[in-house]
């Protein structure tokens, strides 16, 4: 099993900054896969971005996806953000398959609020 506990999302003008951050606690091998999702309100979830291949084309230049193993801890940095970037932000983990990975734990979900 494994634990998400994310914190750092909230409201900002646009063109201000947040950085979200996800403790990632329990199965080591349910962990070697971790990503960034977003669910805007009426939209499907979508992925912003993960570890094995960085950011999305959408929030290129303005996000940034890091990990600190020893902290056990995944950031998503966002700068310049923008109203459309408004939505519930998960972070996720899971297996790594042969050509994908498969997210089966997910936290809790933070807001990001962009007026």
């Amino acid at each position: 099993d494994v634990q998400l506990v994310e914190s750092g999302g909230g409201s900002v003008q646009a063109g201000g900054s947040l950085r979200l951050s996800c403790v990632v606690s329990g199965d080591p091998y349910s962990r070697l896969c971790t990503a960034w999702f977003r669910q805007a309100p009426g939209k499907e979830r979508e992925e912003v971005a993960t570890i094995r291949t960085g950011v999305v084309d959408s929030v290129k230049g303005r996000f940034a996806i890091s990990q600190d193993n020893v902290q056990n801890t995944l950031y998503l940095q966002m700068n310049s953000l923008k109203a459309e970037d408004t939505a519930m932000y998960y972070c996720a983990s899971g297996l790594r398959l042969p050509t994908r990975c498969r997210y089966d734990y997910w936290g809790q979900g933070t807001q990001v609020t962009v007026s």
